[in-house]
């Protein structure tokens, strides 16, 4: 049994009006966390002057919220199936604005760690409730492709307007105001959608398995901070523990699935190829372009010398192309197929990270505007649709557990590209030979040595940001080699996965 609805029950909610405007609350929440998972970053250095927080206190304060979110998202999509979508994300959306508020006024880097990490906690019972919902909410195939469209762009635009509005709040207000933009919004998202959303949950649930929660917990935290740490640090004991922590975790946790008569989590999903092959490709995709984001704006700001509004502003034509792209991929996959619409935009994004190994410190933007275009494009077309084939290929009440393997593929595939790509980038950055008198620190960042070379003599600090500047452009012009790879190889292999999968169309 798939569904409690019947069919009388089905065209009735196909005919509701409402859906459309309960769309755009699941979308708010979209756009609140693609927001907050990029704002931060831009205002780290102010809450460094602020806080006074050591620099592992500091790694934890821009970690800590992807490594639970990454570690919660399956079990809150599968909890979610059991008490209810629309009851899990209402209350995820109002303690996410409850700790934003906790998040702004902070005191102490402790203590913004722990806002942060709960933080990631409401994070994670919103992305997969979103999903799940549409899929609940539109029976049309057709009107789910533009939905899942729109909520694909919607959190394309979130990532652009993250650094906008940022950089905007950054340059006028105090660091905390970032957080506090979240509750407006929540607050909006809570009072429509109690009167929008509908309800709807698996109605042969099972119990919600601790054991396999905290398994789920464990396992993800443990890889995801274990490859973190040896792209910063190297092969330590402590990384070797967390990782082989984390696989016997999640091997645990698999095993549990497999056994128990309602697993949290259905492992056979993973047999149907057209639901593995998307998941796969969204995890490479994300993996092999994270270098770019995660760098591109310390580009624009430390090497061409941008202010952060301006930087945020340099990084739009990414979101601009992502949400046209989103918008028609549903129907381009159509009158195409699918594997030639996910194919065809990674092997876009692929060649842009290719023309993005000829970046230089003075590159015009005309070029860099172009390729970040061509990005954003391919990666709306791929995105959409592989959402679009998971939410069709897997049963209305599991729809919010699929949808939160498909974010837990995007999450782990960002932890795994910025560290392999950011360890080329920190590792080609470290050699560069500055005068004699470079401070060692100078060597750990670009944002290090732009600080150093304000305490030295005109002179030498001109040499020292010269040989810095360089040294990471080419940094980041190999890992954009590196990644182009990763894309043209998923490019080929989606080819491969996705043959003969096709949307689902009015029957």
């Amino acid at each position: 049994m798939t569904s409690t609805l019947q069919p009388a029950d089905v065209a009735e909610v196909e005919k509701r009006p409402g859906r459309w405007l309960a769309l755009s609350v699941l979308v708010l929440a979209v756009l609140l966390v693609a927001v907050d998972a990029t704002v931060l970053g831009l205002a780290t250095p102010f809450i460094s002057e602020d806080l006074n927080p050591t620099g592992t206190q500091l790694l934890w304060i821009g970690d800590v919220y992807s490594f639970v979110i990454a570690g919660l998202l399956v079990s809150m999509g599968s909890l979610g199936d059991r008490i209810g979508r629309k009851r899990i994300l209402l209350g995820g959306a109002a303690a996410f604005g409850a700790l934003s508020v906790l998040n702004a006024y902070a005191t102490t880097p402790g203590v913004l760690i722990l806002a942060r990490a709960l933080l990631g906690v409401a994070g994670a019972t919103l992305m997969p409730a979103t999903l799940a919902l549409i899929r609940n909410l539109f029976h049309d195939p057709r009107e789910r492709s533009l939905a899942v469209g729109v909520w694909g762009a919607t959190a394309s635009a979130g990532t652009a307007v993250g650094p906008i509005a940022g950089g905007f709040l950054l340059e006028h207000f105090w660091w905390g105001s970032v957080f506090l933009i979240n509750l407006p919004v929540m607050a909006v998202l809570v009072l429509v959608g109690i009167r929008t959303l509908p309800e709807s949950r698996n109605p042969n649930p099972g119990p919600w398995d601790l054991i396999s929660v905290v398994l789920s917990l464990v396992g993800m935290i443990g890889v995801v901070y274990a490859v973190k740490e040896v792209s910063t640090h190297g092969v330590t004991r402590a990384t070797l523990v967390s990782g082989l922590l984390g696989v016997a975790a999640l091997c645990g946790f698999v095993h549990r699935q497999l056994t128990m008569p309602v697993p949290l989590l259905d492992m056979r999903l993973f047999r149907r190829r057209g639901f593995s092959g998307a998941v796969l490709a969204d995890l490479l995709t994300v993996l092999g372009m994270s270098g770019l984001v995660f760098f591109l704006s310390q580009y624009l700001q430390l090497v061409q010398g941008r202010r952060p509004f301006e930087a945020g502003l340099a990084e739009l034509p990414a979101a601009v192309g992502a949400v046209a792209a989103g918008l028609i991929a549903g129907r381009v996959a159509r009158r195409f197929s699918v594997r030639a619409v996910v194919s065809g935009g990674l092997a876009a994004v692929g060649l842009a990270l290719a023309a993005l190994t000829t970046l230089g410190q003075s590159t015009g933007y005309p070029a860099l505007g172009a390729a970040l275009l061509v990005v954003g494009i391919g990666a709306g077309f791929s995105f959409t649709v592989t959402a679009d084939v998971i939410l069709s290929s897997v049963p209305k009440d599991q729809a919010g557990a699929a949808s939160a393997v498909s974010e837990t593929a995007y999450e782990l595939g960002a932890a795994l590209g910025i560290a392999l790509l950011g360890s080329i980038v920190t590792g080609v950055y470290r050699g560069f030979a500055g005068p004699a008198d470079t401070p060692a620190e100078a060597h750990e960042s670009l944002g290090a040595a732009v600080e150093a070379s304000a305490h030295m003599p005109a002179h030498p600090a001109q040499a020292l940001l010269s040989a810095a500047r360089e040294s990471f452009v080419h940094g980041l012009t190999l890992a954009s080699g590196v990644g182009a790879t990763v894309l043209l190889v998923t490019a080929g292999a989606a080819w491969f996965l996705l043959k003969n999968q096709k949307l689902e169309d009015v029957g």
